[in-house]
């Protein structure tokens, strides 16, 4: 029975083995599938839809190959079609039974910026999430969810190029190759046992024994070996048992090449052809965040508020150090660019005129977009300065107003090291923008910027000046501080002779705000404050002789009928809902001077 059940394991461990091989070799399938993508190459854009990018599970290696320049990006499908709806295009989808198909779209809207006949380049918008550049051909492996669709171009003039391909990874693992081999090994060896046991019973089993019976009379002796013994001669002929002792011997020998090659294959499998038992770890509590049903998405990932804020702080870096107004509109707006415009001239008339703060890129602290599925867009960075020697924290609010303009920081202020922001949304859930006329907070957002005002003008007797917390609001000190310093001036320099007034009123900008989790809001205003100084006796004259910047804006040197001069305020409010005993709070704010003029 030794030897049958041998047998029978000699039987099992080849087809186990077997089977192990036949995963690795004849029933290995292929390690991934493509969909190629042929177009006419008659629109300078092809957009892939998301439904083509997940019609196989798993990552997506995109491959495009051109003559020339090669543009690929991605980003939300809102976006890019957005982008493009002023274009025509090529547009790649997918149809019911899974089948890639190719059609131009016609534009939906009037050209914007002259994209119909000069094209626009695609590259550098705000829109995409990331992008990517080459020359000829270029590879890349995505990982995008079915609302993500990528942008194919050139250059945005020449046609984009027409071969494209898609390829998703199958998973051709053979978990189950390894521990076949294995097991057909192991059973190998046990059929080796068992035969080896079984030579070893047959040898036992032809030993002398004491008790057996008497040979058969028909029996065959030999006298060979007894003439022999009788002569002295021994026998060179291997006995029963040393030849079985050989036999067994050579027996054993069998196995080893069978090992040898079990082990062999299983040197050659890799990490596929075993079971993969990962370890589960327990998910660990996060906070919830509740979305309302039907809003939109935030504007702007996190990461691509990071790249926008880098765009923005490279940009006016570059036109800080050249001085160059035209540069910095390519990412400043409103009272933000107004200030460096005013700065530019005054650096360029004074050599020792301190350029204002810049802009940081990174890290970005707080990202709070606005929930919108159209434009303009609005999005509120905080940002600390990496520069030890001048540690700032900048807070901005910037806008988009179409898909095919970059988003412009149209305030920008300093946060104190005291300020204490309220609660805000995650980026990734965003935040609503608040209307100028809002009547859910204490004070409408439009209404702001006056009551400021006037609280600057009147103090204790203004109407708004409960609803200000000015016991903590710096900004107000600093405008008193500056009020004394040019009364002092003036009186030094024409006592008797000359008059300082001040006025604050509502800066032109509109102003902007997103809600707090309080139902509060984020408000950022502009706030003009201005001096006027004059001659009380009108055989004098303003002079500017300690006054070099107001000096370079007018391009006079004194007047009879006196000087105006106006700082622009950016200032940024916590604004709380209504209903609340909170009081309006000072979060940060830039001050610096706008203009100057000879007075009337």
């Amino acid at each position: 029975m030794r030897f049958v059940w041998a047998v029978v394991a000699f039987v099992i461990a080849a087809a186990m083995i077997g089977a192990g091989i036949a995963q690795r070799t004849v029933f290995h399938g292929p390690s991934e599938t493509s969909a190629n993508v042929q177009t006419e190459g008659s629109t300078a854009f092809t957009l892939i839809d998301g439904a083509v990018l997940n019609s196989v599970p798993g990552a997506q290696t995109l491959r495009v190959q051109g003559d020339g320049a090669v543009f690929v990006s991605y980003g939300r499908t809102a976006d890019v079609t957005a982008w493009l709806a002023d274009v025509p295009y090529t547009a790649v989808t997918v149809d019911g039974e899974g089948t890639v198909q190719t059609a131009e779209v016609d534009p939906t809207v009037a050209p914007a910026s002259g994209a119909a006949t000069t094209g626009r380049s695609p590259v550098d918008s705000d829109l995409w999430l990331d992008e990517f550049e080459q020359t000829g051909s270029l590879s890349t492996t995505l990982q995008l969810p079915s609302d993500m669709s990528v942008l194919v171009a050139s250059d945005g003039t020449a046609p984009a190029p027409a071969n494209i391909s898609v390829t998703w990874p199958i998973d051709d693992s053979t978990p189950w190759a390894g521990p076949l081999i294995v097991g057909g090994g192991i059973v190998l060896l046990v059929g080796l046992v068992l035969y080896l046991l079984g030579i070893r019973h047959v040898r036992r089993q032809r030993r002398p024994r004491r008790k057996g019976l008497p040979l058969p009379v028909t029996e065959p002796i030999s006298t060979v070996d007894a003439d022999a013994e009788s002569k002295g001669v021994v026998s060179t002929t291997p006995g029963r048992r040393g030849a079985a002792r050989a036999l067994g011997g050579r027996r054993a020998l069998i196995a080893v090449p069978a090992l040898g090659i079990s082990a062999a294959l299983l040197a050659g499998c890799s990490a596929d052809a075993w079971p993969q038992f990962a370890a589960t770890e327990s998910p660990s509590p996060t906070p919830t965040v509740i979305v309302p049903e039907g809003q939109f998405p935030p504007a702007v990932t996190e990461a691509q508020a990071q790249r926008i804020v880098a765009k923005v702080s490279s940009t006016v870096a570059q036109a800080d150090a050249s001085l160059d107004a035209t540069a910095a509109a390519e990412r400043l707006a409103g009272p933000a660019l107004a200030e460096r415009e005013t700065n530019y001239k005054l650096r360029a008339a004074i050599s020792d005129r301190p350029a204002l703060p810049a802009i940081p890129a990174e890290p970005v602290q707080i990202v709070l977009p606005q929930t919108t599925g159209t434009w303009p867009r609005t999005l509120m960075t905080v940002v600390e300065s990496a520069d030890a020697a001048t540690p700032t924290t900048t807070i901005m609010m910037m806008t988009q107003q179409t898909p095919w303009e970059e988003y412009k920081a149209s305030y920008v202020g300093n946060l104190e090291a005291s300020t204490n922001l309220p609660e805000l949304a995650a980026a990734y859930v965003g935040a609503t923008q608040v209307p100028p006329d809002s009547s859910f907070l204490v004070m409408a957002p439009e209404k702001v910027a006056a009551a400021y005002a006037d609280v600057i003008n009147n103090g204790q007797n203004s109407a708004s000046y409960a609803k200000f917390d000015t016991a903590n609001d710096l900004l107000l000190a600093a405008i008193q501080d500056n009020k004394t310093k040019r009364t002092d001036e003036l009186n030094q320099t024409g006592a008797g002779t000359a008059e300082i007034s001040f006025s604050a009123s509502a800066g032109a900008a509109t102003p902007i705000a997103l809600a707090t989790l309080d139902t509060g809001a984020i408000v950022a205003v502009n706030v003009y404050e201005s001096d006027t100084a004059k001659p009380t006796n009108k055989d004098a004259v303003i002079k500017l002789d300690n006054n070099p910047a107001v000096k370079a804006l007018t391009g006079v040197d004194q007047s009879a009928t006196g000087f105006t001069t106006t700082y622009s305020d950016q200032v940024f409010f916590y604004v709380p809902s209504q209903g609340s005993d909170d009081q309006i709070r000072l979060l940060g704010y830039r001050s610096s001077l706008l203009e100057a003029k000879v007075s009337p």
